[in-house]
């Protein structure tokens, strides 16, 4: 077990921000709990009593949200969910709905739909008219081009307006939608889109990062070469830069030309909506389904009572297009909520830049990385004190476990009255296991508690509940949003090895998670890289909380790899500050307080200063694929180039091997060049 985690789980903390007893305004996941007492006749006196009811009669808490949220279906239909186990389990067997006709009807014409904002600053507001207008143009042109219900329309598309309405006109239709964002070059794209065989192409011209605008046409003519399939391609001048006139293709500017009211195609609940792909850090990317049904309802729950997103909330979450989050934002206009859309680097021209958007826009909720506030901490910033944030509500942090200290930073430094809250789900379910609560307090380095209609438990080997101490992340009922499958998995077996291998019939996450007697989540890492010291696991999250957080250095990845004479390495690689060197005094510094704050288990064999870290596209540590490389697995078998943000960051890591020094003192290890 690890040992932080067992104090995080046992040792009483004060949480760092509270519940309004009085709110202005009453949270509606407080109206939903008196509306499921006057439809059952059961009281539920706290949050804790709501969620295990809603875990325990699963057709009542589902049906209950999709009453309350308005949830309009035609057809007949007698049951919520069937009695099929997971991953077979059907929801709403006989009710047609459409995803796109439900995120479309909550606006009042003149209010803003859409906020979409670029790097140098250029914003673009969309009315709820024109983007009503916008998709039914678009998809009137996707129908002409015969498009019709199943087939595969992908974006690739920097985070702007035109993404969000080519997946709305695209959905109305009952088409797939996919996405990929520009940071690919084509043949990663490629490797993703081609397993779909699209018929449209919708592509932008570049995109915006770090104070350059980059032309992407080359790629994008790279692209529509790799997918045969393709009946047409859309251009979008993001850039303002000219495409080519080819055939077979158009400018966004005519596909979206005469507005027209939508006209939705009323589909099966598990109609598939989109496919989310995986990082592919091992392998081909899997192309994830999820359907029209699964996500309104869970979106609804997530956004709505977990969020408390409401009609007119701004609601800016950093993301890209290929990034679960983004599939996230768009659904808050479910709500009647605005999506701010901005596309280029958080942290340019300088790294206020996300709380300078949240207070130009009067953002309600915010989401970022743990990363960024740790960075913000380093520098020292104020957006308490230097920017009206009045109107936010919620901060929201996902990506990797959050650790303590941001959370009190949050408090001291943006303000008391912001929840934090720190969320962990996934690109599987395109949704949270566990989050925020606005009725339950914030613990700093937790998590609230399990989301609402989720079975959330920590198992231990014997697949036996624990409380208290880290076990594997299950979840032991089905979820709406789960998969409906894979793309060209036909029996079943990938999805089912995925997921159900370890525990039969209970959806293994690959997270360690543990359970605290309080009832919040805390989760410690991948189990798939998980530190074993002497039979002891320990959560890399532990040791990053620590480092991470150290002056001087911006960020760190801890290795736990298995020797070939049955000996264990444990290395931490730190990349420094620009101007700083990782010297004996900063070593000591490192090691201390990993032995102080977390444990002397925590403590690695070594020290060792590399330029970069590789991270997926989504900003992951990858910590599986440089495990490998240590045990000796050649470069091109550990990760796609296309999934990983510097490949020569992941490469450099092949002139570390373990020897010797696996037991040695931190100061004696150098890397040696790998054969």
């Amino acid at each position: 077990m690890s040992t932080s985690q067992q104090q995080a789980a046992e040792v009483p903390v004060e949480p760092v921000w509270v519940p309004d007893p009085a709110p202005a305004r009453l949270p509606r996941i407080t109206r939903f709990t008196d509306f499921v007492t006057r439809r059952t006749g059961i009281t539920h006196p706290d949050y804790q009593s709501l969620w295990r009811w809603s875990t325990q009669d699963l057709a009542g808490f589902w049906a209950a949200v999709g009453e309350f949220f308005d949830v309009r279906t035609t057809g007949a239909w007698e049951q919520v969910l069937d009695d099929a186990p997971m991953p077979t389990t059907r929801w709403f067997p006989g009710a047609h709905l459409n995803y796109a006709e439900h995120a479309l009807r909550s606006g009042a014409d003149e209010d803003t739909a859409l906020i979409s904002v670029t790097e140098d600053g250029t914003t673009t507001s969309v009315t709820w008219r024109e983007l009503r207008d916008q998709v039914g143009a678009l998809s009137g042109w996707f129908r002409e081009q015969g498009v019709t219900a199943g087939d595969r329309v992908v974006g690739y598309l920097p985070n702007s307006q035109h993404a969000v309405v080519a997946f709305l006109a695209c959905a109305g239709i009952g088409a797939v939608w996919s996405a990929c964002a520009q940071d690919y070059a084509a043949p990663g794209a490629a490797a993703r889109f081609a397993q779909l065989e699209p018929v449209v192409l919708v592509a932008s011209d570049g995109y915006r990062w770090n104070g350059r605008a980059h032309d992407r046409r080359t790629e994008v003519e790279e692209l529509r070469k790799a997918l045969p399939t393709l009946r047409a391609t859309v251009h979008v001048d993001h850039l303002g830069l000219p495409f080519p006139e080819e055939p077979d293709t158009t400018s966004w500017q005519r596909a979206t030309a005469e507005p027209a009211q939508p006209v939705f195609e009323q589909l099966p609940f598990d109609a598939p909506l989109w496919v989310l792909f995986s990082s592919g850090t091992t392998g081909t990317p899997k192309g994830i389904v999820h359907g029209h049904g699964g996500v309104l309802l869970d979106h609804y729950k997530l956004l709505g009572l977990h969020l408390d997103l409401d009609v007119g909330d701004r609601f800016l979450w950093y993301t890209n297009t290929n990034w679960m989050m983004w599939n996230l934002v768009v659904s808050a206009l479910l709500l009647g909520a605005t999506p701010v859309l901005y596309d280029g680097s958080p942290t340019h021209p300088g790294p206020d830049r996300l709380w300078a958007l949240a207070a130009e826009h009067r953002t309600a909720v915010l989401g970022v990385s743990p990363g960024y506030l740790q960075s913000c901490a380093k520098a020292r910033l104020e957006p308490g004190r230097d920017l009206d944030l009045s109107e936010l509500r919620v901060l929201g942090s996902t990506g990797a476990p959050l650790p303590a200290q941001p959370y009190y930073w949050v408090r001291d430094h943006v303000g008391p009255h912001v929840q934090v809250a720190s969320t962990s789900g996934g690109t599987d379910i395109v949704s949270g296991f566990a989050g925020g609560v606005p009725t339950v307090p914030v613990w700093p380095g937790e998590i609230s508690a399990p989301l609402l209609g989720v079975a959330l438990k920590a198992y231990d080997g014997r697949g036996r509940a624990v409380t208290g101490e880290v076990g594997e992340l299950v979840v032991t009922r089905p979820m709406p949003s789960m998969p409906l499958y894979f793309w060209n998995d036909p029996d079943g077996s990938r999805y089912q090895e995925a997921y159900f291998g370890a525990f039969p019939g209970v959806w293994r996450h690959g997270d360690w998670m543990t359970r605290t007697h309080r009832g919040s989540v805390v989760i410690s890492g991948r189990s798939d890289s998980t530190l074993n010291r002497q039979g002891v696991r320990l959560g890399s999250a532990d040791i990053y909380a620590v480092v991470d957080g150290l002056p001087g250095i911006r960020e760190s990845l801890v290795i736990g790899t298995e020797l070939p004479d049955g000996g264990y390495w444990m290395p931490l690689f730190v990349v420094m500050e620009p101007g700083q060197r990782l010297t004996e005094d900063i070593r000591t510094a490192i090691t201390t307080a990993i032995r102080t704050k977390a444990s002397p288990r925590h403590v690695p064999d070594t020290v060792i200063a590399v330029p970069a870290l590789p991270h997926t596209r989504t900003g992951k540590k990858l910590e599986v694929p440089v495990k490998r490389l240590l045990q000796g697995s050649p470069l091109d078998q550990v990760a796609g180039r296309e999934a990983v943000d510097d490949i020569e960051a992941l490469r450099y890591f092949t002139r570390f091997l373990p020897d010797a020094s696996a037991g040695a003192p931190l100061t004696s290890h150098r890397p040696r060049q790998a054969p």
